[in-house]
């Protein structure tokens, strides 16, 4: 099942934009520091989700139904949202986030932190902050988790 997987991710990104982005993910590495990258990939992915805005949603399922119509759209995987007790469970799923290279894996979620972070504030969670809760992993996915947590 991982061969597949691996085989499924690696078709997913563009092959045009392959070298290019590890290029342009390693320059960055050299660059400038992980913490700044993540701040930079955050930003970025707030910019996304402003671009990108979701619908009003009432619901957890309609959260989940209006994010995986954006990500849908772009081919950037699905996401999987869940309510916890104490804090909002979003898994999003088959992002190519591969295509910046396995040494950015370390920065790169920081995209989807930050557009998670826009567009949940857009919907209402003010004083609630989206945060990476696991790495990106063998299965291709990433958790976050939206609650209190200080910065």
């Amino acid at each position: 099942m991982a061969m597949t997987l691996d085989y499924l991710l690696d078709r997913q990104i563009s092959s045009q934009w392959r070298g290019v982005l590890v290029a342009l993910a390693e320059e960055f590495d050299t660059q400038i520091g992980r913490d700044e990258l993540r701040q930079l990939m955050q930003r970025v992915g707030r910019r996304f989700a402003a671009a990108h805005p979701l619908p009003p949603c009432a619901t957890t399922p309609e959260l989940g139904a209006a994010l995986n119509a954006i990500w849908n759209d772009v081919d950037w995987g699905f996401v999987e949202v869940a309510d916890e007790p104490e804090y909002l469970r979003i898994v999003h799923c088959c992002p190519p986030l591969l295509a910046f290279g396995a040494n950015a894996l370390p920065w790169s979620p920081a995209f989807l932190e930050g557009a998670y972070q826009e567009w949940l504030s857009a919907l209402g969670a003010q004083g609630l902050s989206v945060v990476q809760a696991g790495e990106f992993d063998e299965s291709a996915a990433v958790e976050f988790r939206l609650g209190r947590y200080s910065n």
